[in-house]
């Protein structure tokens, strides 16, 4: 039928499925009922980019990150979340591939050469890190320009992705929230237009929406998942050394998936 969106063509079939998350929790957060539900009919991959964190001394924002978590030592806390993310992903039946990227929480900037490390070490870590705060660097989607060369490499490891797994639909953050790792993630997806697919971010979207100028321009349209919803709240639990911190009441709400398609087309 020429309305079908993309979902839904591809729903039709059993192709498999390439799902990019750029934390270890954000597949299952935003797309946890969608993935659930076709890991039953087709091979679904989930790619997650930003799965390490880097040494101390670390900055504030990220300090306050750690006293929220399970465990407040970072190298121990992100194994504990890899562990997570693949014990959760592969009950469901899904692949996992961790990139091993460092979080932005804990980015360094490149030394200048002209300094030593003696003295680049003395340097408070808002200086040497990437993203010195959270709230104003991290959240507002201001991209650092020391990231290029990493969002040129990651694009070239998920081309050779998407052509080893022969997915047919590839699935990125829309960027609701605006955080710099799923604003670069969404950056990595957009070159795949004959098979992107965007979700709205969980649960920034709570409080935010999908930028509409941005789909406007991609062309792209809202379309909704809400079946298996019942049990989400459930694996979503299972990542427990953040779940806390990110739902502080207890309550995980319950809402349909959104999903960001290619419109259709106006008659010529």
């Amino acid at each position: 039928m020429p309305n079908q969106s993309r979902v839904e063509r591809s729903l039709l079939g059993n192709a498999p499925w390439l799902f990019l998350s750029p934390h270890l929790d954000d597949a299952v957060l935003s797309c946890g009922a969608l993935i659930e539900a076709q890991a039953q009919f087709r091979e679904i991959v989930v790619v997650t980019l930003f799965t390490e964190a880097g040494p101390a001394p670390h900055t504030r924002a990220a300090r306050s990150f750690l006293r929220q978590c399970t465990e407040g030592d970072a190298g121990k806390l992100f194994g504990a979340r890899q562990w997570e993310d693949r014990a959760v992903l592969e009950a469901m039946g899904v692949q996992v591939i961790h990139l091993g990227e460092v979080d932005a929480l804990f980015r360094r900037r490149s030394k200048p050469g002209h300094w030593g490390s003696s003295a680049w070490d003395r340097l408070p870590p808002e200086l040497t890190h990437r993203y010195a705060t959270y709230r104003f660097d991290i959240a507002l989607g201001r991209i650092a320009r020391g990231d290029k060369e990493l969002i040129r490499r990651l694009r070239g490891d998920v081309a050779t992705l998407v052509a080893q797994t022969k997915s047919e639909l590839l699935f990125c953050p829309a960027g609701v929230g605006k955080h710099v790792d799923h604003l670069i993630t969404r950056q990595i997806g957009e070159g795949h237009d004959e098979s992107l697919v965007m979700y709205s971010d969980f649960p920034y979207d709570l409080v935010s929406h999908a930028d509409g100028a941005y789909m406007k321009r991609m062309g792209y349209v809202p379309w909704t998942w809400d079946v298996g919803l019942g049990t989400k709240a459930q694996r979503i639990r299972q990542y427990e050394t953040q779940a806390d911190a990110l739902f502080p009441s207890g309550h995980i709400a319950v809402k349909p998936e959104i999903y960001y398609v290619p419109g259709p087309r106006p008659a010529s």
